[in-house]
């Protein structure tokens, strides 16, 4: 453990899960798995999407960019972790850390912002259908899409630069298995440190908190919609085309909300690391499997493209 002044030229220690030296083996194995799971999972929607014209349209652009910013984010955390798991000597420079954690936020927030888009996209799918080609049309698609990349940039930027322009002293050990807002905080000092917490906690909420309130918005006039249709089998329709966007959003808030809403209290070091993963790694390798499970749609077109793969003279 390492005193002083931190510099830009400073190099962190990462904990991570050397606190369970006996299982981290069992972890490496265990994450790799779900890793390449989670990147062969999103390739395969974003293949099939790509490949089949009957899913060239604003929902399934929507979620190609949701698989797109799932695997820059699991990009950014995972192989860190990995490579951390295999190795005795775990540090990490200070231009890494601040790297790691500006694309996390991007990636994580811009998958926030997506959500959010397609909550919007199946009430205008279900409220309006005769007017969804004028309201969704592709280059205001492109557009809802560029600005969900933008903002979730700006909010990487700003909360990496908040964080970054403290400084840093005391120990350098970071106990965590990424550069992760609380456990970086603790390691700096000075007057500001308190006012940078809160304001960075109260940005991370409010836009978490606004998209999942705009969601909820989408869901409420979903509902409206669909209580306004007179057969039972056209209100199951229209319901089954947000199966899978819902249950993504209930997992994705859920873990979230774990993160950055729970009460502060004694609790354990390793206890935090574990419940890092359940957003870090777990979110990210859930999505593709509820969506290609939910959509029906989607797993019929898997299917297709798949057959038609490995059997091309019979299709």
């Amino acid at each position: 453990m390492r005193k002083g002044n931190f510099s830009a030229g400073t190099e962190f220690i990462l904990v991570g899960f050397s606190t369970f030296p006996h299982l981290q083996m069992m972890f490496f194995l265990l994450f790799l798995l779900m890793y390449l799971f989670t990147l062969l999972g999103n390739l395969l929607i974003m293949a099939t999407v790509w490949s089949e014209r009957s899913l060239h349209t604003p929902m399934y652009l929507f979620l190609c960019a949701l698989s797109t910013s799932e695997i820059l984010y699991t990009v950014a955390i995972t192989p860190r972790l990995l490579a951390d798991l295999l190795s005795t000597r775990r540090t990490i420079t200070w231009a890494a850390c601040a790297s790691q954690m500006f694309f996390s936020f991007t990636f994580g927030f811009t998958h926030s912002f997506l959500l959010t888009i397609m909550g919007y996209d199946r009430y205008v799918a279900i409220g309006h259908p005769l007017r969804y080609n004028v309201l969704m049309n592709p280059r205001g698609c492109a557009c809802l899409v560029a600005w969900s990349w933008v903002g979730g940039s700006v909010m990487g930027l700003v909360v990496t630069t908040a964080v970054f322009h403290l400084t840093f002293c005391g120990p350098n050990e970071i106990h965590h298995f990424a550069c992760h807002v609380p456990p970086l905080l603790k390691l700096a000092c000075g007057t500001d440190v308190p006012v940078v917490a809160k304001g960075v906690g109260l940005v991370c909420i409010m836009a978490l908190l606004g998209c999942c309130l705009l969601i909820l918005l989408s869901y409420a006039f979903i509902m409206a919609a669909i209580l306004r249709i007179p057969s039972a089998e056209g209100r199951h329709k229209a319901f089954s085309t947000c199966a899978s966007h819902l249950t993504v959003v209930i997992v994705h808030y859920g873990f979230a909300s774990v993160i950055y809403l729970k009460p502060k209290g004694p609790q354990s070091l390793e206890g935090d690391t574990l419940m890092g993963i359940t957003y870090t790694v777990l979110t990210p390798f859930l999505s593709p499997i509820i969506f290609s499970l939910r959509n029906k749609e989607l797993k019929t077109a898997m299917t297709k493209t798949f057959l038609r793969k490995l059997y091309p003279e019979k299709i």
